[in-house]
């Protein structure tokens, strides 16, 4: 197996890098059409505004070649903090902006609710559907976000977060799976879910 992990200068490209090779799971860096292309599954992580994420992949002519490998050629496919928020039908950060459209929704901001915006730190998600989330034990991840994907589509909420109302933590369609969390720096349970991701697809 060899993973595409998405390049569209939007962070935090090494450290998904890094938890792979500590996987042993052969990647690359990417954001050539022929990488993505040869490449058994895809990997978008990201940091920072929905609005600059797609404006970045349009640029770099990413929306309809991802679109090409995962939709249409059903390639595995793992979103990961605003690589998960890209998926919807529009993001309202820091304006409102469509989205790759995969999964019917809406990315807005968390409401207060007396809580400190982002919400940052560790929390324990409510697994609703536990596909890539078995051989966990009061599973702990890592988030910071201060959008949230109001998801519109039945069935597909994975699992849940509580942080002054319920959000929508992780997301599952076909062979598409995306986390708000970052995997990648959640230790132990976030390298689980990247294997039990990668193992299921292999």
């Amino acid at each position: 197996m060899k993973v595409a992990i998405i390049d569209y200068l939007m962070g935090n490209v090494a450290s998904v890098q890094k938890a792979l090779n500590y996987l042993r799971i052969s990647n690359i860096i990417t954001n050539d059409f022929n990488e993505i292309r040869k490449a058994n599954c895809i990997i978008l992580p990201g940091v920072g505004s929905f609005q600059q994420g797609m404006l970045n992949l349009e640029k770099l002519g990413l929306i309809e070649v991802l679109t090409e490998e995962v939709l249409l050629r059903k390639k595995p496919f793992f979103g990961a903090c605003l690589g998960m928020q890209l998926i919807a039908m529009t993001g309202n950060e820091p304006v409102q902006h469509p989205g790759l459209g995969w999964i019917k929704g809406e990315v807005v901001k968390i409401n207060n609710n007396g809580k400190r915006i982002p919400h940052l730190g560790w929390n324990n998600p409510i697994i609703l559907k536990d596909t890539y989330f078995k051989n966990l034990y009061n599973p702990d991840f890592y988030f910071i976000h201060s959008y949230h994907f109001e998801v519109k589509e039945p069935g597909v909420v994975s699992s849940t977060v509580e942080y002054g109302e319920t959000l929508v933590s992780s997301v599952e369609k076909d062979n598409i799976f995306a986390t708000q969390f970052h995997p990648e720096k959640s230790q132990h349970a976030g390298l689980t879910v990247l294997k039990n991701f990668l193992d299921r697809h292999a």
